[in-house]
Parts: structure tokens; sequence; C-alpha cells
């Protein structure tokens, strides 16, 4: 008599997925909650994360599955103790390859203006990409290590920027999973929208505008109360200039959708090689690169529409101007 292996509680999720083209079906947000649960409890063996992970990957994630994902991330690192002590959560994972991080200029010309910003983000695990941490070093801005650290520097300085891997290893193991399996997972999708520091406010940037609708919609299930999600250059959360934007976002449970116009005539040409210390050049009046300045203040007019500092396109585009204009052009001396 042959003894039966009772079934892994995991295996049910997988099963859910995996049935085949009239068998699968999509996760609820309860299942989706308990899936991402158990992996984040490390209750899963090694060749059932891989599986799961790839089967999400092929059919991609739905809304309800992802708000369920967030929301078990969330719970496991705490967020809904966690005081709001941020203004404004930006994601940054993507890492740049045609242009440089611009956007992070415009991050510190929001904070130069009294507006707290926390970033989080994890490089490395796309080769031939320029992370945000590579950057902040040539800018000589020491990312957080704890998150009380990253509370003490938005306390100090209103940006900090804290890796994932200070926030939830395990989340950042799986985003390393990128060169092993050659593709991406539902994770890249879900750090985007973990706002750890509860923002009211959070931005992201992706690069398949398929996902924007996606994040939306999640960030409407998790009661977000204001979310923009914009496809960004490279992925990052950064406004092309070059190219009309759409901005798909959440405030106070209404769905709203706007065109942010290109605001030149012809695309720029993209730079041979990424040298960071031209985002310090650019800031303090060293080089003058049209492209680079109507970035910066390209993408702090969407945060600034966002956060409501701005009625209109056309008064966050100015008031985002001013703050260019007014900046501290010592800061990187």
């Amino acid at each position: 008599m042959s003894l039966t292996s009772a079934e892994h509680p995991f295996a049910e999720f997988i099963k859910i997925l995996g049935k085949g083209k009239k068998g699968s079906r999509d996760l609820t947000q309860d299942e989706a909650y308990r899936a991402m649960q158990m992996i984040l409890a490390d209750q899963v063996q090694e060749i059932q994360l891989g599986a799961f992970l790839m089967l999400m990957r092929i059919k991609e994630e739905t809304r309800e599955e992802l708000a369920g994902f967030v929301q078990a991330a969330r719970d496991s690192i705490g967020c809904n103790n966690r005081p709001t002590l941020a203004d404004l959560d930006w994601s940054s994972y993507a890492g740049k390859r045609r242009h440089l991080p611009w956007f992070l200029l415009s991050t510190l010309l929001l904070a130069e203006n009294g507006i707290k910003v926390f970033m989080h983000g994890a490089g490395g695990h796309t080769e031939g990409r320029l992370y945000t941490e590579k950057a902040l070093e040539t800018l000589k801005i020491s990312p957080a290590n704890s998150i009380a650290e990253a509370e003490q520097q938005l306390a100090a300085t209103n940006f900090s920027y804290l890796s994932l891997q200070h926030i939830c290893s395990p989340l950042y193991e799986m985003i390393n999973l990128r060169p092993v399996m050659g593709l991406r997972s539902p994770v890249h999708t879900l750090v985007r929208l973990l706002n750890p520091f509860n923002a009211q406010h959070s931005i992201q940037g992706i690069f398949h505008p398929s996902y924007r609708q996606v994040h939306q919609n999640a960030a409407l299930l998790l009661n977000q109360p204001h979310m923009a999600v914009l496809k960004g250059e490279g992925g990052e959360t950064e406004r092309n200039p070059d190219v009309e934007c759409l901005v798909q976002s959440v405030h106070n449970g209404e769905l709203i959708d706007e065109t942010w116009p290109a605001l030149f005539a012809r695309r720029h040409m993209k730079a041979e090689q990424l040298d960071p210390q031209q985002l310090i050049q650019v800031w303090q009046g060293e080089v003058d690169d049209e492209f680079a300045q109507a970035t910066v203040i390209g993408t702090a007019a969407i945060a600034l529409q966002l956060l409501g500092k701005a009625e209109s396109q056309q008064q966050a585009h100015q008031l985002a101007e001013q703050f260019w204009l007014n900046r501290n052009l010592n800061r990187f001396s």
C-alpha cells in the first residue's frame, strides 16, 4: 500500500493559474492576498515560487490580483501602523538606458520647496541601466539604510531614498530574479504601489502602456487617496517632453485621465553615453540642455498638479518653472 503525500497549501494557487486555456482563471483579490502572504512568510518552495511568478507573467496581473499582492506586502512590512511622514511617494525601479534620470532633479525641486518626497527602488536587476542609487552617489545624496533613517532624512531635507532591500527583503530578492528568469515578474509591478510611508499622494512610472490602467484601478481598490501613473521615459516616473503624456490618476475615488502635450515639435537624439555628472552641470547652469530642463520642469509639473498645488496644467507648469528659476544653484558645491 503506497502512501500519498498531502498537497502543499500553495499548490491551490498554481492550479488556479495553470490549468490550461479552459481550466485556468484569474485569482480573486483575496486569493492573491493569501498567495503573496504565504510567499512573504517563506511558506513556499522555490520551485513553486518560480512557477507562480512565470504563470502570472504569461497572463499578466489583473487589478484585483495587483491590489491583493500590494495589500499583503503592506501588511507584511507594517505600513498600517506607520505615520504619514511623506507628502509624495515616488517609486523608482526601472533604471535609465537612453537618457539620464532627470526626474531626480524634479524631486529635489519639490523638496527645496517644502514637499517631502520619499523615493524607493531597487537597482542592478537589469544589465545596462543606470539606477537611481548610482545616480544619487554622483549627487552626493546618501540613501537611507533603514526606515528610521529615512524618517530622519525626510525631516531634515524633505527627501529620502530607501532601497527595497531595507523595506522588504523577500520582495528585493524576488525582483533580483530577473536575470535568472530572463523576464520581469508581478513583483516589478506591485513594488511601485507599495507606498511604505502611507503618503496621501503617490506617483508611478511604467513602460508598457497597458499597465497604466491596472495601476490606476488597483490604487482605487487600495483606497489610495491620490495616485497618478504615466508611461515614463524608460519606465521611470519621468515625463518625456518629446511626446504627449497620458496621466491616469485616482482622486478620492474618482478615476481621471488627462493628456499633457508634447513640449517640442521634434524629438531629440538620445545621448551617446550617460554621464551622471551632467545632472549637476544642468542644475548649476553650466550646461544648457533644453531636453533636460523641459524634462525636469515637466515632470515636476505633473507632481505639483497631483499634489493639488495647481488647478491646471498651465498653472502647474508655471509653478515648476518658477521653482527651477529660483533653485539653489550652489546645492552641489
